[in-house]
């Protein structure tokens, strides 16, 4: 018993411990936690791309911040609410991040009540002037209001406004980049003050087919009186403009696109009616000019073969007259020709017995020379044998003179040499042996020592 009673004190006793270890942590716990929670409701850590709006609910001051950084607030007692500062409004585009790009195209109806779908995306920027984002957080609180109640609604408003403007035809046929200047100047400056009225809307279009038309295939300007919603202008002719319902709170719209708009069953089957009558319009004047062209083709085939022919006839008739013509000219020019002949004949034989006459003349002269000539040298020569004769002596004097100098200059240097030494044979002088040479040639050299030792010895 009395161990029971032991283990139940110490368990009461381990109690008491854990919930005073339990109470000293809470009383050091939760002033941690308040501080913790005081700092943190005390700071505010702003991102880029967004508009904070601090708002302090003891004093009623709105605080905005649009730069990224770390701001101080009042803890417990404030609130803050983010806005995006750039805002993409799509309609008929499913591919976006946001609940308000989820929205169906725009409804619109046209001038000449025919309806249409404009898938149409917009975007937006928010002010950055602290005064404008306080007034707008005043009025819209948060920034799904301000998306729902103010930039869905009239940028719907003023894509259905605008679409009044134009027809369903000239929508769908070329009016869309027009329609879309529009609709971007009125979201930025205003909607147009319009009234309703009976205009004349110029189309273009193909002629009239017709037999005798030249044309009939280009595009006519063509005048149609419709229904439509058209700008009030001033006196100055600008158009005149209700208040801009972004304006006040500094919102500007940076782009709007638009993508393929689809027109109504009836507006579509008008437009294909219309596109097939004109591409029937097309045939019909393709084949009407191919036949025009080709009638055209075939006139001009036969006046360029009557052309042909006549050249022709007017070659075969100029070939035949430049024939004659030609011969004519070769018979002139051998006339001439034989005319030159007889006058080159006529001259030659002239000149042939002017120079027969001139030859007789010469050859006449040179005789005549000739003779003179031979009784001069005659004459010449009598004359000096004459003088010879009367001067004989002088003249053999004379010639025997010029004979010895002659004679002197031609052998002053003529040496005449007798041998020392002469051995002959017995036959006339011959030697008819070797024994005979042999004896002659010992003898010379006898002799020819004998006289270079007399020579030594003088």
């Amino acid at each position: 018993m009395d161990t029971k009673n032991l283990g139940q004190d110490l368990k009461m006793e381990e109690r008491r411990q854990l919930a005073r270890t339990g109470i000293k942590a809470a009383i050091i716990g939760i002033p941690l936690l308040g501080l913790g929670l005081t700092i943190n409701s005390s700071v505010l850590m702003t991102d880029a791309g967004y508009t904070y709006v601090h708002q302090n609910n003891m004093t009623g001051e709105l605080d905005v911040f649009t730069e990224p950084g770390i701001h101080f607030r009042m803890p417990f007692l404030s609130k803050i609410t983010q806005y995006d500062q750039v805002i993409t409004v799509s309609f008929g585009n499913n591919a976006g991040e946001d609940f308000y790009q989820r929205l169906d195209p725009v409804q619109v109806r046209f001038a000449d009540t025919y309806i249409g779908q404009i898938p149409v995306t917009y975007h937006f920027k928010l002010s950055n002037d602290p005064e404008a984002v306080k007034k707008m957080h005043r009025e819209f609180r948060n920034n799904s209001n301000l998306i729902d109640a103010l930039l869905v609604k009239n940028a719907r408003n003023v894509t259905v406004i605008t679409a009044t403007q134009y027809t369903g035809e000239e929508f769908f046929q070329g009016g869309l980049n027009q329609f879309k200047s529009k609709l971007g100047d009125q979201l930025r400056e205003g909607i147009y003050l319009t009234e309703r009225r009976q205009v004349e809307v110029e189309e273009l279009d193909l002629a009239p087919v017709g037999l005798n038309q030249s044309d009939a295939n280009k595009l006519q300007r063509t005048q149609q009186l419709v229904w439509k919603t058209v700008p009030v202008r001033d006196a100055s002719g600008q158009p005149i403009r209700q208040d801009n319902p972004l304006q006040q709170y500094g919102i500007h719209v940076t782009q709007v696109t638009i993508g393929d708009p689809q027109p109504e069953k009836q507006l579509d089957q008008l437009l294909a009616d219309k596109k097939r009558l004109v591409a029937d319009r097309i045939r019909a004047i393709q084949e009407q000019e191919t036949s025009k062209a080709q009638a055209e083709t075939e006139q001009l085939r036969k006046e360029i073969q009557r052309t042909r022919e006549v050249q022709d006839a007017q070659r075969t008739k100029e070939l035949a007259v430049i024939a004659q013509q030609k011969e004519v000219a070769v018979a002139q020019q051998i006339a001439k020709r034989e005319i030159v002949e007889v006058e080159k004949t006529k001259q030659l034989a002239e000149v042939e017995k002017s120079k027969e006459q001139a030859n007789a003349k010469a050859a006449e002269f040179e005789a005549l020379a000739i003779l003179a000539k031979g009784e001069a040298e005659a004459a010449i020569l009598k004359a000096k044998y004459d003088a010879y004769g009367a001067n004989r002596d002088v003249y053999l004097a004379e010639l025997n003179r010029d004979i010895s100098t002659s004679l002197y200059h031609n052998l002053k240097d003529f040496k005449v040499e007798v041998p020392k030494h002469y051995f002959g044979g017995g036959d006339g002088g011959k030697m008819t042996t070797n024994l005979d040479v042999i004896t002659g040639l010992g003898a010379l050299g006898m002799m020819e020592k004998t006289e270079a030792m007399q020579k030594v010895q003088q």
